[in-house]
């Protein structure tokens, strides 16, 4: 399997190869590399893919030390030069948003451009944080019950999700330290808002309508402060947009990367 030794962590990664403009994948919170698969299958014609499992998650997991999400975003510099890639897309859902714009704004010179999904500048909603935090600390203690992961199920995927009982199955093995540890940085996170007119790339925001975790409201902020930005609605999307509405999705960043080239 494709790891590699990063920062003190064993990084997964898939690499599809090919000359194409590379565009690496950064996943949220409780996810991994696969829930791109739709994206990467769309795009691996044309474009080197890359997709990975961030500290705590997938199969890099251990997270056991702690780690902001500038850390992150010098694990995803240091991957790149890994595989010799000077500059590439940053794609990044919810967490993989937090460590791409900080990746934007500590390493400029390797992002040719932002595709950001349900994703955001600011903190965590302090409203939400302590339900967020109280239900982690049921699920170190007693395990992931039902109710918890229909409530996570909710969160990300929305309701309905044909896939959810396989992400539900995941999310159960997940070892107690990485659940602390990734939840601890995802709730001591920095607000980056006014930095966000550093960033010169060209962007697009992606959100969906019906994101029970970030509102649209922030997404717009977001696409505000970037300097070359624009955003995009996808009507009846939840959280985690580019999995549940892929074929929505999809096209939108096509025609992104696209114009990239022009």
């Amino acid at each position: 399997m494709p790891n590699t030794k990063i920062n003190g962590q064993s990084i997964y990664f898939e690499d599809t190869g090919g000359a194409g403009q590379p565009v690496i994948f950064s996943h949220g919170l409780l996810m991994d590399h696969s829930m791109f698969a739709a994206q990467v299958q769309a795009l691996r014609d044309r474009y080197r893919c890359i997709s990975w499992d961030e500290r705590g998650h997938g199969l890099t997991q251990d997270a056991a030390e702690p780690f902001s999400y500038y850390d992150s975003a010098d694990d995803l510099a240091a991957l790149l030069a890994h595989l010799g890639i000077q500059q590439a897309v940053l794609v990044g859902m919810s967490q993989g948003g937090y460590l791409s714009l900080r990746a934007a704004l500590r390493h400029p010179q390797i992002v040719r451009a932002l595709v950001l999904i349900d994703t955001q500048a600011q903190p965590e909603d302090p409203a939400k944080l302590p339900g967020y935090m109280q239900m982690v600390a049921d699920w170190v203690q007693h395990g992931l019950s039902q109710e918890t992961a229909t409530i996570i199920e909710h969160i990300i995927l929305g309701a309905g999700f044909a896939g959810a009982d396989e992400w539900k199955a995941r999310w159960k093995n997940f070892r107690p330290n990485n659940l602390q540890q990734i939840f601890t940085t995802l709730g001591s996170r920095d607000d980056i808002s006014s930095k966000l007119g550093e960033i010169q790339a060209p962007a697009l925001v992606i959100h969906g309508e019906a994101d029970a975790a970030i509102e649209v409201a922030r997404a717009q902020d977001m696409t505000d402060r970037l300097a070359h930005a624009e955003l995009v609605v996808i009507p009846g999307a939840g959280h985690a947009a580019n999995l549940t509405h892929a074929a929505a999705v999809n096209p939108h960043i096509e025609r992104f990367l696209a114009n990239l080239a022009k």
